[in-house]
């Protein structure tokens, strides 16, 4: 038998057979431009299979062909007769050169406004002086994320303006510019959008008009105006920016009211003359002379996760039902797209003051009549960190005469401490018996711990009112001070590589100053306390000496620097104020000596302390009856 052996010959053969093979392929392969012919054949047949899938009653202006377009521009009449079925008169504006997403400019040395001839409306918004937390320029609008839509009838069809074209004219008044956007159906007749913008301000007039179009819009038919409104992220902390977003308006002859900043909420309002698309430090408002008589609001929270890197903070929507009058509209209105700052607010009036988030009653009177002109007259010629810390010291002399009265309480007690001890001891196991002799005790004496807790309520006003203040103080925003780069922000000494609920993924010190000065406040107050035996029914002391630090410690890190800064500095400044009080003022062997004198002094009761008294007598015999 012949034994086979490898043929290298063979080998060679194939190797050169599959050599040949790939350059013959390699040489016939399509090239760049054969590939995106293809390509484009592909798209086109499928573009044209779905164009042919859609029901007939689906097919708007917007979805209209640019060979319609351009046949109707080019005096095409069977193009024109098919334009004008699905708009009647109004498809005399798609004749117009102006029938282009172009836009129109609009601008002064504070706003840049662009206005596109598709729809009419705003299309983007740029405030020229303000960046965002990455030195990004702060946009209100941007990539489609507002419209304004006029809803109407027209010759038995529902038009939608945001879909229709309207004409450019731009002109001056004096320093004015002036842009006049008209929805043409014909050469006099048309609804106007006309835009004015003065120099230096965020504020612009704004107004809705209607001329010729008697027999063409159906006033009896409801019409809408309904504007959108995305807003963006412009903060470092998604989470502190969204909380403080907020849609607010007035209505009913100068009511406010607000949705909530959380969720999805609505209101169905009545006599709309404002309206506020808040995001946090900036704000763009719809107003009007003439109230709307019924707005559908609604408000929409987008950041679902504080973990994720969100675009967006809220969906903001205002559907206006409009009042034609004398079968033509007629609204003047103003625009505003600009910073959410109170002084700006307070300098156009209409109570736009209203929609910034200082406090309700006593709060907002205390920020709007003391905290924001001394703040702002102190960040005329201090550094904002400074600032704050003048403002602190002043607001706690304020305060002092009533810590003094605190102390004094506190002081009082802790010199009977001694004889109430004696009371316990005395009548142990009867807590009411207890209870009544130390009032007798407390009353002679004229110390209670209802004298130290009075003046500690007084002050709750002031430090409430500072909650709400710093949050909201535009003077805030992106001022440094020490290692906090953004006052308005938090500040950070470390990040974490992870995520910690309610805390973070970063480390702030100034909530960590703050609740140590607060501890040790707390330690100064409540240490004599927590001395004395638990009473029945009476809060933990040492429990809440560990709270409160803790809640500063947790939930401020994620606060407005400066308001953490704030709290560290008035711990400081009133654990200092005590330790005067203590050493300088208050001679606790000068105290007990005038209780004593007062306890040998017979005290009337009052009316009060005389029913209290009876009362705790009958519970006394009542107890005593039942042991019988």
């Amino acid at each position: 038998m012949e034994q086979k052996k490898f043929d290298f010959n063979s080998l060679i053969g194939f190797l050169l057979i599959g050599g040949i093979l790939i350059w013959m392929l390699y040489l016939n392969k399509p090239t760049e431009e054969e590939i995106q012919a293809e390509k484009a054949k592909t798209e086109a047949a499928a573009k044209q299979e779905a164009e042919a899938a859609k029901p007939t009653d689906e097919v708007t202006l917007a979805q209209a062909t640019s060979d319609t377009m351009n046949a109707v521009k080019q005096g095409d009449s069977l193009a024109f007769e098919q334009l004008k079925n699905k708009l009647g008169s109004f498809a005399y504006s798609e004749t117009l050169p102006s029938a282009t997403d172009a836009t129109t400019v609009l601008e002064n040395d504070v706003l840049y406004l662009e206005i596109s001839n598709k729809g009419g409306y705003i299309t983007e918004a740029l405030l020229k002086n303000f960046t965002k937390y990455d030195s990004v320029p702060v946009y209100l609008i941007k990539d489609g994320t507002a419209s304004l839509n006029l809803q109407f009838t027209s010759e038995n069809r529902t038009l939608n303006s945001q879909e229709l074209y309207f004409e450019p004219t731009l002109s001056k008044n004096g320093d004015d510019q002036v842009l006049s956007m008209k929805l043409k159906t014909s050469e006099n007749g048309f609804i106007e959008y006309r835009y004015t913008l003065h120099p230096g301000e965020y504020m612009m007039d704004f107004s809705i008009n209607s001329q010729g179009l008697d027999g063409i819009i159906n006033t009896s038919q409801p019409m809408y105006l309904d504007w959108q409104l995305k807003g963006y992220r412009h903060a470092k902390s998604i989470s502190y920016e969204n909380r403080y977003s907020r849609l607010t308006y007035e209505y009913d002859d100068e009511k406010h009211s607000k949705l909530s900043p959380s969720g999805e909420d609505d209101e169905l309002e009545k006599d709309v003359t404002w309206m506020n698309f808040r995001q946090h430090f900036f704000s763009s408002m719809l107003l009007t002379d003439t109230p709307f008589k019924e707005v559908k609001l609604t408000s929409v929270d987008l950041v679902k996760d504080e973990e994720v890197d969100t675009t967006f903070t809220k969906r903001y929507g205002a559907k206006m039902l409009l009042e034609p009058k004398n079968g033509a509209l007629s609204y003047n209105m103003n625009m505003y797209y600009g910073p959410s700052d109170y002084q700006i607010f307070k300098k156009y009036g209409r109570n736009l003051d209203e929609a910034m988030p200082l406090g309700w009653g006593i709060f907002g009177v205390i920020n709007k009549y003391i905290i924001i002109p001394l703040f702002g007259f102190l960040t005329d010629f201090l550094p904002a960190g400074i600032a704050i810390i003048v403002l602190t010291i002043l607001i706690k002399l304020m305060l002092s005469p009533v810590q003094y009265k605190q102390y004094l309480a506190q002081a009082k007690m802790k010199v009977l401490k001694p004889e109430l001890d004696e009371i316990k001891e005395k009548y142990k196991g009867n807590s009411l018996k207890i209870q009544q002799e130390t009032m007798k005790l407390q009353n002679s004496a004229g110390a209670s711990p209802l004298k130290g807790c009075l003046p500690a309520l007084l002050q709750i006003p002031v430090f409430y009112a500072l909650f709400t203040f710093f949050p909201s103080a535009f003077d805030l925003r992106q001022k440094s001070f020490l290692w906090a780069d953004d006052l308005s922000s938090y500040d950070t000494i470390a990040e974490l590589p992870f995520h910690i609920p309610f805390y973070g993924d970063h480390v702030s010190l100034f909530p960590i100053l703050a609740s140590i000065a607060i501890f040790v406040y707390m330690m100064m107050t409540m240490g004599a306390n927590m001395q004395q035996q638990q009473q029945p029914g009476m809060p933990n002391m040492k429990f809440l000496m560990y709270l409160s630090p803790l809640f500063m410690l947790v939930f401020f890190n994620n606060y407005a620097s400066g308001l953490s800064l704030y709290y560290f500095v008035s711990n400081l400044i009133t654990i200092g104020i005590m330790l005067v009080i203590k050493n300088f003022i208050i001679d606790e062997d000068k105290v007990h000596a005038k209780i004593q004198v007062k306890k040998a002094t017979p005290k009337k009761q009052n009316k009060f302390q005389r029913k209290m008294a009876e009362m705790m007598e009958q519970a006394e015999q009542q107890k005593k009856a039942g042991k019988r």
